[in-house]
């Protein structure tokens, strides 16, 4: 795989390059987005991006687990997760991708 990470800086370029917002419009609208995802997760709210994917917040219970070095069971406390889920566009785009480019193997 070992491809480049993504982060907000390439993110607030690529609004800039595309949409035609100055820099700092661009990075204030990336920034918001980022924002608004958050918060709704934040308050327990599923975020859909149509033909992207979503993003739920899920509830674990306790449990016990056992520390792998010792054996020793600890328990694992409640908790949210949050967890994505790509739509069928883009699991189809990422597939189409990998047989456009010899299937990957590097």
């Amino acid at each position: 795989m070992g491809g480049k990470t993504i982060t907000r800086a390439d993110l607030c370029e690529a609004v800039y390059q595309k949409v035609g917002l100055s820099r700092s419009e661009s990075s204030e609208l990336v920034e918001k987005v980022l924002s608004e995802i958050s918060d709704c997760l934040v308050e327990g709210e599923s975020v859909k991006l149509s033909s992207f994917g979503s993003f739920v917040v899920r509830s674990k219970g306790q449990r016990i687990g056992r520390n792998p070095k010792t054996g020793e069971e600890v328990p694992i406390l409640p908790r949210r997760v949050m967890v994505f889920k790509p739509s069928n566009v883009l699991k189809k785009k990422i597939n189409d991708n990998l047989i456009g480019n010899g299937g990957g193997d590097d």
